[in-house]
């Protein structure tokens, strides 16, 4: 049998056609947010009540994924640095010196990314719930989990 996941790829694919417009009005690019997906997994959470489940977006990759979206948000068109961190390559140099130090903005900015983040991703877990309990899905998915977690 095939894990619950696998059976709302299609849910999926329209719930990222109904996000985008958030993801738009987000700090993050879609290159960026594709990243932040890669590092997420969406779970049913207290699968075994039906009153009580729903669905979560697990976060716990984000953390240690983060730092990498700054080199996504360097990266052009293919594959290319971009022209602003060509630029000033002595900024990139000593700012990595602070973030090594743990000195400079850069961890609080990770902060707020990482915030914004999981913010967006509950966003989407609701949107994607609401999504299979509106194409009937719903309690076959929960079902399905709760006998994976038994």
């Amino acid at each position: 049998m095939s894990d619950w996941r696998d059976r709302m790829v299609g849910d999926r694919m329209a719930v990222d056609n109904e996000f985008s417009r958030q993801v738009a009005n987000s700090r993050f690019s879609n290159q960026e947010w594709s990243l932040i997906m890669t590092a997420t997994t969406f779970d049913i959470e207290s699968p075994h009540d039906p009153e009580a489940a729903r669905m979560i977006a697990d976060t716990s990759d984000l953390p240690q994924m983060i730092p990498q979206l700054e080199e996504v948000a360097q990266v052009g068109p293919m594959g290319t640095r971009s022209e602003e961190s060509e630029s000033n390559p002595l900024g990139e140099f000593f700012g990595s010196i602070g973030d090594l130090l743990g000195i400079g903005g850069a961890g609080g900015d990770d902060d707020e990314k990482l915030a914004e983040a999981e913010e967006l991703l509950a966003a989407y877990a609701n949107l994607l719930h609401a999504r299979l309990e509106e194409t009937g899905k719903w309690d076959e998915l929960r079902e399905a989990a709760a006998e994976e977690n038994a």
